[in-house]
């Protein structure tokens, strides 16, 4: 199973394996991932799940759709390097991935 390590907004370093075709927000959501809020569930229409990714690893995500990109629009502190994790699938290839939660409780 591909591990990613989520990096709350305390500093906190959580590395768990995360089930290949589930989301990067439900693997989250499932290890009581603080600061991923998922208000929607996954349905890209809220943006409490925004993060971070760390930018070693932009490069090697799918392109965000334009759904996506108009949904972080309404994020708090959007970066370049903003994403949604409702939007990546976790595959093999991202075994290793790093997320900075961003701050989703607004």
């Amino acid at each position: 199973m591909p591990k990613i390590t989520y990096i709350t907004l305390d500093g906190n370093r959580h590395d768990v394996e995360v089930e290949s075709g589930y989301s990067v927000m439900e693997g989250a959501i499932n290890n009581d991932i603080a600061g991923i809020v998922a208000e929607c569930g996954g349905a890209c229409a809220c943006a409490t799940c925004h993060s971070y990714v760390d930018e070693a690893w932009l490069d090697q995500l799918p392109a965000m759709d334009d759904m996506e990109d108009s949904m972080l629009d309404a994020a708090f502190e959007r970066k370049d390097n903003s994403r949604l994790t409702c939007q990546i699938e976790v595959t093999d290839k991202l075994d290793g991935l790093v997320i900075h939660v961003a701050d989703n409780e607004y």
